[in-house]
């Protein structure tokens, strides 16, 4: 009788607007009852809550009671769904977006219940982009001195970083600073609640934190860049967990709120894409995870060393234990569909699409699937949230050319979605032309419904496309974490070859569509290092940014 078959783990995924919980099996990684709960200030953009404080350009912000309400609310709801008596759970796991990440008092205490009406001193989401500035300065002062850390993270330090939005919480709110004892992200901050225990994990460190052999950038480094930020690193914690441990066990307070029982195992934090490759059972060299919602992360392990131009960073065990770890990634994608639907589309589309009984996304992929490769005439940039990899520069905007008169929603549409499969194609070409070979592509995330774009991508990238057998990849992926710190399986591999599911070659790259594409994707890239200095795209922001003030 296999000992796992009647003993269950939970798995939480924070996502960008909502947090969602999945009751899986461990013997199997069958998934028995899920849930969602939407969180109810999701990302604050342009007030504070209750003050009406006055956010700047590129600010994105979220509300630490949002996270414990997921706690709250969907676990006790996944485990009802999932009919499992809560005595049979063995543990618990997360996973966050990154890097989400919050200053708080030296006891976990989030700064923004005590100062609601200071920005600063709220967490700040991944896609956060206001600390750009101070990313560029940290950037110039490591090519300056040499830094050997830098060429780990592509030659760049992103804005989205830790780093740069502690200079930025220095520089802009002193006050903050000084008050922060911790500047912890969001994945640990959550398993402090849970555990009443402050761990660190080796994943957020080292991909968000520079943290590289052993530890973090010189004091001397960091006063170059301000003389008060010398002494930041305290802020970080100094030990690091490793994926798949044990951080602690579920308290009372943790228990009362899921309903799981007190004492349980509560795996080390963890992030969203890094977790998806357990969840897909592609955590051996080679295998490239790409998790495509809002945003697109891609996630590689390999036995291989080496310097990627662009990449967002190489851990070792940044994924699994043992291999390094590669991550790259498209600040947006499903958020460039979304953007355009929300403000670009006549309402006559709408009605029509409401005639047929279907969304307006599923609309618009409908008239676009009609065409022929090429035939609208356009080609994009996909940087309406900035450039993540391989140019490492969120100040850069988004460009399409070849609009005419004649040039239809559908049209723009499918250009849009063809140029983030060329920016895909772009991050795999850096990758083999850098000596990391990309051996399968396995795609996840909520994109995955359009099989229109996911064909395209296949055409584009020339390459078949494997799936993820899950629709919760992270929570799934976070269960799988769970079991192992839990003791039922003795690594993330083991794991994640019995719970983890994927199928292979799900998308098969048309000849001809793919010759097509090559014609497209040579404009793309001429488009693309034309705009790459962001000389022209950097002055419109800065125009626009006045304007605003």
């Amino acid at each position: 009788m296999n000992v796992n078959s009647d003993r269950y783990v939970v798995g939480v995924d924070y996502g960008t607007l909502s947090g969602r919980a999945v009751v899986v099996r461990v013997s199997d990684g069958a998934e028995l009852g899920s849930a969602v709960h939407e969180y109810t200030h999701r990302v604050i953009e342009d007030t504070l809550p209750g003050s009406g404080v006055r956010l700047g350009p590129d600010w994105a912000l979220q509300a630490p009671a949002d996270w414990i309400d997921v706690l709250r609310h969907a676990v006790p709801k996944a485990l009802a769904a999932a009919r499992v008596p809560a005595e049979h759970v063995i543990g618990i796991g997360t996973d966050f977006t990154a890097c989400t990440i919050l200053p708080t008092t030296a006891d976990g205490r989030p700064l923004c219940e005590e100062f609601p009406g200071r920005p600063h001193a709220w967490p700040k989401l991944w896609k956060h982009h206001a600390a750009q500035p101070h990313a560029d300065r940290i950037n110039a002062v490591a090519a300056e001195r040499g830094e050997p850390w830098l060429a780990r993270y592509g030659g760049k330090i992103s804005s989205e970083w830790a780093f740069a939005k502690g200079l930025q919480l220095l520089e802009e709110d002193p006050e903050m600073y000084d008050r922060a004892e911790r500047w912890i992200e969001a994945a640990d901050w959550i398993i402090w609640q849970l555990t009443g225990v402050e761990t660190r994990n080796v994943c957020t460190a080292g991909y968000k934190a520079i943290h590289q052999d052993g530890g973090y950038p010189s004091e001397d480094f960091l006063a170059a860049l301000n003389p008060a930020f010398s002494g930041f690193t305290r802020k970080l914690g100094q030990e690091l967990a490793p994926l798949g441990g044990l951080a602690g066990h579920l308290t009372a307070r943790a228990a009362e709120w899921t309903g799981l029982p007190e004492g349980i195992a509560v795996a080390v934090g963890n992030v969203d894409a890094h977790v998806t490759a357990a969840a897909a059972d592609a955590v051996r060299p080679g295998q490239m995870v790409a998790i495509m919602g809002t945003s697109t992360c891609h996630v590689m392990c390999s036995d291989k060393l080496a310097e990627v131009p662009g990449m967002c960073g190489v851990v070792r065990d940044g994924i699994v234990p043992g291999l390094w770890g590669y991550e790259a990634g498209q600040s947006a994608v499903g958020d460039i569909f979304a953007w355009f639907v929300d403000n670009c589309v006549p309402a006559s589309y709408a009605e029509r699409a409401a005639e047929a009984g279907v969304g307006l996304h599923e609309y618009l992929t409908s008239l676009a699937a009609g065409q022929k490769v090429g035939q609208h005439g356009l080609v994009a940039l996909d940087w309406h949230g900035g450039n993540r990899s391989v140019l490492v520069d969120h100040t850069l905007s988004g460009v399409i050319v070849g609009q005419t008169l004649a040039t239809r929603p559908e049209d723009v549409y499918r250009a849009l979605i063809e140029a983030t499969a060329f920016g895909a194609r772009t991050i795999v070409e850096t990758f083999e032309a850098s000596g990391v070979p990309v051996e399968e592509i396995v795609v996840a995330g909520g994109l995955l419904k359009n099989r229109f774009l996911m064909q395209t991508y296949a055409d584009v990238l020339r390459r078949p496309l494997s799936v993820i057998g899950s629709d919760q990849g992270p929570a799934l992926g976070s269960a799988i974490h769970a079991a192992v710190a839990a003791g039922a399986y003795p690594d993330i591999t083991a794991a994640a070859a019995a719970m983890g599911k994927r199928e292979a070659d799900a998308y098969v790259p048309d000849a001809g569509r793919a010759d097509a594409y090559d014609r497209l994707y040579a404009e793309y890239r001429r488009l693309h290092d034309h705009f790459a200095d962001g000389a022209m795209l950097h002055r419109l922001r800065a125009i626009r940014n006045e304007a605003s003030a």
